[in-house]
């Protein structure tokens, strides 16, 4: 118990408390900007078993916020970086690397392993299916997300509360909302909202304090502002008994927008395809790094240049990561375009794939 000492000292969780989380198993879900403060917090106090979702390598744009990596670990598995560095943390935890996407077909296996599940995805489709999976499998779920410099920090499917979807029904429509990868995140922002995920955690865990079991805390950085607003619980939410077909479509399938991977622009454009590339970045954006057979129009500006382009003739659509490209190729679907492409990762995954002398940011 020395190794937990100062934590046994307070009043309120001595040594009983330190044995109900060595005691306990916690799935964390992303090994990211969120994940990485839970995995660290979490293994630091002596949870007993962590088990990691993860399949992502680790990108030099990680690096300011994701603070388990170094500059050498450019390229290499976060899976297996996160699980050596954990334990050299605290061999006394176990920990469960899950080398894959969770998806419809393993979440159930996965989630149902554990017994606190605390999701630090960073996409709606992710959140979704973590959702209805907990409460197919009777688990509470440690919820975190942050946009810009606001965090938000919730307990869902606690003791009867309310759910996910108790508050967000619906996912929202495509190109609606962007990831941190488009729109930016302060790099101590993912650090403070996990740090409040591990909190609600070990609160969950060993009964101490109040969760956030009905109630969203949202953090604002910026203004230093702490909201919390009361969430109604929605019987029918808790009434889920199965899983979706395709969790991804109610989030980014478009209907006749298909999917390109790098891989197969790249055989296009060897093969001299008839093909208009569609470059939607920005100006700064595109003078770090761009490829020379590309046709560059911003997002904000493809409508009012879309004489540009040919309606009969195939358009394959290129963003930073693929959620831009994704939100101009259904407008381009929807004004009669007939054959459409997303390039799924974007221009980063061209640099990670492709070209690895190509500029990455």
């Amino acid at each position: 118990m020395q190794r937990y000492d100062r934590q046994t000292r307070l009043e309120g969780f001595g040594p009983d408390k330190q044995r109900l989380l060595q005691a306990a198993s916690v799935l964390v879900i992303g090994a990211g900007g969120l994940g990485v403060p839970v995995l660290q917090y979490l293994t630091a106090m002596g949870v007993g078993k962590i088990g990691i979702v993860e399949h992502d390598t680790v990108s030099v744009t990680n690096l300011q916020r994701q603070v388990l990596y170094h500059t050498a670990d450019q390229g290499k598995p976060k899976l297996a970086l996160a699980a050596a560095r954990l334990h050299q943390l605290n061999p006394e935890v176990e920990i469960v690397p899950h080398d894959t996407w969770l998806t419809t077909d393993n979440a159930l296996e996965i989630i149902g392993a554990y017994d606190v599940v605390v999701d630090c995805s960073d996409n709606f489709g992710t959140r979704y299916l973590v959702n209805d999976a907990c409460v197919i499998s009777g688990k509470p779920l440690v919820y975190g997300a942050i946009y810009k410099y606001e965090g938000q920090v919730s307990v869902f499917n606690y003791q009867g509360g309310a759910t996910y979807r108790c508050i967000f029904p619906e996912a929202p429509e495509s190109g609606e909302m962007l990831n941190c990868s488009e729109i930016g995140v302060l790099g101590v922002l993912p650090g403070i909202i996990g740090c409040y995920q591990a909190n609600e955690a070990v609160k969950v865990i060993t009964g101490i304090g109040t969760p956030l079991k009905n109630q969203l805390l949202t953090i604002d950085t910026l203004n230093n502002t702490h909201l919390t607003f009361t969430i109604t619980p929605v019987a029918a939410n808790r009434q889920i008994t199965r899983l979706a077909g395709n969790y991804q479509q109610t989030v980014c399938e478009v209907n006749n927008l298909q999917s390109l991977s790098v891989e197969e622009l790249q055989e296009w454009l060897q093969q001299g395809k008839a093909l208009q590339l569609l470059d939607v970045r920005e100006d700064d954006e595109w003078e770090i790094c761009h490829l020379p057979q590309a046709i560059h129009i911003p997002m904000g500006q493809v409508l009012g240049r879309v004489s540009a382009l040919q309606p009969d003739a195939p358009v394959a659509v290129l963003c930073h990561h693929g959620m831009r490209s994704r939100a101009v190729g259904q407008r381009l679907v929807e004004m009669g375009f007939t054959q459409v492409y997303n390039i799924e990762g974007g221009i980063h995954a061209w640099a990670c794939v492709i070209d690895d002398q190509m500029q990455t940011y």
